[in-house]
């Protein structure tokens, strides 16, 4: 019976066996970066500093990651970020998404002028100097998290990607509500959401991804070491050529290159986390929000 199912399998035609070969290499390509980090992290400060990175740490050390874990500085920098990241991707989607929805229903007098704002931020921007002030002299968020939160809230490229995904439900459904005596509020809230969840995981997935990146807004109004988000405590230490003034010591040199691979590495780790739980969702939203409704 074996031998009559190895027959009826097809073989495998030449573009199939070049497009696992292909994607192997890329994914090899893709890898390769990661765990060179990976066993830079594992690996001794005197041998890093002298033959730089290697396949496999040898000689094995942990000396960064107990100088990540010997001190708050890292924990309050995983806080920061991880309330920037929480707080934001909430507040981002609930934004988004209420702006795209009145974007998608072309509602008389308000849909097309906010879509013409929407639009206008992607082609120019105020610049550094007119947001600066309006976040320090104006809204008085220095040294606030609400500061790294704010200038990132919409994304005009994610609202049209939602637009385009609302447009496709189906009308017959949101007209029934309509008829039944639905406000728009709650056929959005009611219909609009809960049939919209593959989009809202990816656009949530991005705005979660941009949130725990960021480093630049916070560089610009966040001066409090305490108040350090992760990516920004990463660029001070490798910006830096000790990171004796961020990190603690215990009276010992600090590993300096090795660690900016452990810090990197613990940088990336929930990020990298994230994904296979919106990967079912990935695909599919991408797809509903590529299309013109």
């Amino acid at each position: 019976m074996s031998t009559d199912i190895r027959r009826r399998r097809a073989p495998l035609e030449p573009f199939t066996v070049v497009s696992i070969i292909g994607v192997s290499l890329f994914m090899l390509i893709s890898i390769a970066p990661l765990w060179l980090i990976l066993s830079g992290s594992f690996t001794a400060e005197s041998k890093l500093s002298e033959t730089g990175y290697s396949l496999f740490p040898h000689p094995f050390s942990l000396d960064a990651y107990r100088t990540i874990l010997a001190g708050p500085t890292v924990v309050d920098a995983y806080i920061a970020s991880g309330f920037i990241t929480i707080v934001g991707t909430a507040l981002a989607l609930a934004c988004t998404s209420g702006l795209a929805w009145v974007i998608a229903r072309r509602l008389p007098m308000i849909s097309r002028p906010l879509a013409v704002l929407t639009y206008l931020p992607m082609l120019f921007t105020g610049g550094l100097v007119p947001l600066y002030l309006l976040v320090t002299q104006y809204l008085h968020l220095a040294n606030s998290w609400f500061a790294v939160i704010l200038p990132l809230l919409v994304a005009p490229f994610l609202v049209f990607i939602q637009v385009g995904a609302f447009r496709q439900l189906p009308e017959s459904v949101l007209e029934s509500a309509r008829i039944d005596g639905a406000s728009e509020l709650r056929i959005f809230w009611r219909i609009g959401l809960p049939l919209s969840k593959p989009i809202l995981a990816v656009v949530g997935l991005f705005y979660a991804v941009n949130f725990w990146n960021e480093w630049f807004t916070a560089l610009l109004f966040i001066s409090d070491i305490d108040k350090f988000p992760l990516p920004l405590l990463l660029q001070n230490l490798i910006a830096n050529v000790s990171a004796s003034t961020m990190l603690p010591t215990s009276g010992q040199a600090v590993p300096v290159y090795q660690l900016r691979l452990a810090l990197t590495v613990v940088t990336i780790g929930p990020i990298l986390l994230a994904y296979p739980f919106a990967q079912r969702y990935f695909v599919k939203g991408i797809t509903l929000g590529a299309t013109k409704g």
